[in-house]
This record gives C-alpha cells, structure tokens and sequence, in this order.
C-alpha cells in the first residue's frame, strides 16, 4: 500500500490528489492549533518556501486526539494558519492519527516508521513524518524537533548538499 493511493481532503473538504505528488519529498505533520509547538507552523512555512522548487512539499493535517489542542473545524484551522503564520503549503482534513478511526495515510506512516521502542502510536502534535520520492517514510521526527534538526535529512531526500 503506498501513501499516494489514500483518499484525503483538504482543510475546505476538496478532494485532494495525493497521487499528484508522486516523485516529490513530502513533510506530513499532525498539527493544532492550540499546543506549545504551534508557532513551528512558521518553521514549517519557512522550509516549505526554501525547498519547494526543489520537488518537496508540506502537508499538515488537523487533529484533536491530544488534549482537545484543535478543537476548530478544519477550514476555520486553515483560515487560522494563513493569518497567523502566513501558511502557503497544503492544510488538510482535520483527521484522527491514532486508534480505530485513525486515517489510513497516518497508519501507513506509522507503520513504516515507528517511534521509540518500535511504538508505533503518535503520542502528541506536530509529530513529522518525512516521506522520499520513492513515496516511502525516510524518517519519524518527534514534536520537539524544528526545522534545524530536519534540514540536513530532507537536503539527503532532495539529493542537495548540506546547507543549514
């Protein structure tokens, strides 16, 4: 099963077509808006913005499953990411990343790339997947992890030297 064949939608409920981005170096994170690592959206804008032409793309999906930290509906979460942290990339469906509801793209994520221990749940926001252009996960980032720590693993992905 591959990430470019799951259904997803974006924040204002379009259909959005994962197989468009097959070939490209893609950043999914589960995000909120009312959590200690929401200003990362700046962060996450920012890499975006340096490495998009260069085939990489961000994708943040909503969720609410810790601590009710997004408890708006997905468009009203966009429209908040535009305004607060000028957000360019792709804002998605507000979806659930763990248990029996979770959203199929997040259970292949997990399972291609496990956390510590071999766990595979996420267990807060802003948890980043980073996914090759092979459409396979290269790498599981926890929250705490910025853009600094990200940069020198997406310049391998995208196959330019290192440049912090």
């Amino acid at each position: 099963m591959q990430i470019y064949n799951q259904d997803c939608r974006t924040a204002s409920g379009e259909p959005f077509n994962l197989r468009a981005l097959r070939g490209q170096v893609l950043l999914v994170v589960n995000v909120a808006s009312r959590c200690s690592y929401t200003p990362q959206l700046a962060e996450l804008e920012r890499l975006y913005r340096r490495y998009r032409y260069q085939g990489f793309t961000v994708l943040a999906f909503p969720c609410n499953q810790f601590a009710h930290q997004s408890p708006e509906p997905a468009h009203t979460f966009g429209a908040f990411c535009e305004r607060e942290y000028d957000v360019t990339f792709p804002v998605m469906e507000k979806v659930r990343v763990n248990g029996r509801h979770a959203h199929p793209l997040f259970v292949l994520l997990r399972r291609q790339a496990p956390g510590m221990l071999g766990s595979t749940p996420i267990k807060w926001n802003f948890t980043k997947f980073l996914v090759g252009r092979d459409g396979q996960v290269i790498r599981r980032f926890s929250p705490r992890t910025g853009r600094l720590g990200i940069v020198p693993e997406l310049e391998r992905a995208l196959q330019i030297p290192f440049s912090a």
